[in-house]
């Protein structure tokens, strides 16, 4: 078996404790008053994606760092609707993390751990 690259692995623990943390923060967003906010359940719905990306790049799918890159993705989009320094941020995030999870070490890890 192919052994997982470390920068891949802390990815992965990244994004499960990015979803994890947010998964917490906007739960109570749910039940936020008399009218069901569809928006707190697509939050949720965002969040619980990043733990799952990052649980099974931990396993090795090469979907799942590719769906990890289309989480940040989104979040580069959804900044540009923010501050300047809030969409350099998240571009800088998205950047290091396509380098991260598309160098050649970590695609050999991807080919053979999935499969």
């Amino acid at each position: 078996m192919n052994k997982r690259p470390i920068p891949v692995t802390i990815i992965a623990w990244v994004y499960i404790a990015t979803g994890a943390v947010g998964l917490v923060y906007h739960f109570r967003d749910l039940n936020g008053g008399s009218v069901f906010r569809y928006d707190a359940l697509g939050i949720e719905l965002v969040r619980m994606t990043a733990v799952v990306c990052g649980a099974f790049m931990l396993r090795g799918h090469d979907w799942a760092r590719w769906v990890a890159l289309a989480w940040i993705g989104f979040h580069v989009i959804v900044s540009a609707f923010h501050t300047l320094p809030e969409l350099a941020m998240h571009c800088l995030f998205f950047a290091v993390i396509a380098w991260i999870l598309f160098r050649r070490d970590a695609a050999r890890y991807f080919r053979t751990a999935g499969a």
